[in-house]
């Protein structure tokens, strides 16, 4: 199912956990185990979901690994869909 202008995963975050629960991103990184300014660069939509992300906030926040990158790649392909012309790409035709 396409999405309409899927959030980016770190608007997700801050939306559905650090806001509502009043978490600071210090907080949340310290227990992910990774420095406070890589999460903070995740939570404002300046770096994408890794894999290894994915299996620290599956852990620490919950959901699978599979629907963090999931959401990171609806948000990717969101935002390519916009910016990119296909126009001259052309299908390769298998005879």
């Amino acid at each position: 199912m396409n999405m309409y202008n899927p959030p980016h995963p770190g608007e997700f975050i801050r939306e559905v956990y650090l806001e509502p629960l009043e978490l600071s991103y210090r907080a949340v990184a310290l227990k992910l185990h990774v420095a406070p300014s890589t999460f903070n660069r995740l939570i404002l939509g300046q770096s994408n979901i890794s894999s290894e992300m994915a299996l620290r906030l599956s852990k620490t926040l919950g959901r699978s690994p599979e629907s963090w990158l999931a959401m990171q790649s609806s948000y990717n392909l969101w935002q390519a869909k916009q910016h990119i012309n296909l126009d001259e790409v052309e299908k390769l035709v298998i005879a």
